[in-house]
């Protein structure tokens, strides 16, 4: 998994409330258990017209955000079904930030398992991040993870808090695998001294 210690990028803004894993990326794109490829789907019923052409009023169609890194989105971000395709699907998109004032459980969780990092902010702060991201090409913000801080373009800046024990994953690039990894001989040892106090076993 990718590092998450700063990322700079543009921020595309979606005002939206209870934005859940269906609309992030619909059913019909969940034939698969790769993790790549599924950065088209990516708010497939909204990006696209029923043609297949692509809907030049969505956000992320827009020309200032279709390389956004970022998404400062509405209230309970994720919602609905427990679907790990929705991250894998921002992630492919170029998405690694999502910025809310709060977000579904088992969304939130499976951001940090896929090296998306999910910030809650209050809705005074995330009113004026939506303002920064409303500005097109300038909306750029820097996400100083180790810092705790948002950056925006005029310099204004926003803290936030994190789980030490999830930031401290974020920075070192760890999935559950390669957490598990990290103690690879402590369990070696515990097994080595297992099989000579209990060689039955």
């Amino acid at each position: 998994m990718e590092k998450f210690v700063k990322l700079t990028g543009v921020a595309a803004p979606l005002p939206v409330v209870n934005i859940d894993t269906d609309m992030i990326i619909p059913k019909d794109y969940l034939k698969t258990i790769k993790r790549t490829g599924l950065g088209k789907g990516l708010f497939a019923e909204a990006r696209y017209k029923e043609d297949g052409s692509l809907n030049p009023d969505f956000v992320l169609n827009k020309p200032q955000y279709e390389n956004a890194k970022i998404l400062v989105a509405g209230d309970n971000f994720g919602c609905g079904s427990s679907r790990e395709h929705a991250p894998w699907a921002l992630l492919d998109f170029g998405i690694r930030c999502v910025i809310s004032t709060s977000f579904a459980d088992i969304f939130y969780n499976n951001c940090f398992k896929n090296g998306i990092l999910p910030i809650v902010v209050s809705q005074d702060d995330l009113d004026k991040l939506m303002d920064d991201a409303s500005r097109g090409s300038n909306a750029v913000l820097t996400i100083d993870l180790e810092a705790q801080e948002i950056s925006g373009p005029d310099g204004g800046k926003v803290r936030f808090d994190i789980d030490p024990a999830r930031k401290h994953i974020m920075l070192e690039g760890l999935d559950d695998i390669a957490t598990t990894l990290k103690s690879d001989s402590a369990i070696a040892s515990f097994e080595s001294k297992l099989q000579t106090e209990r060689p039955w076993l």
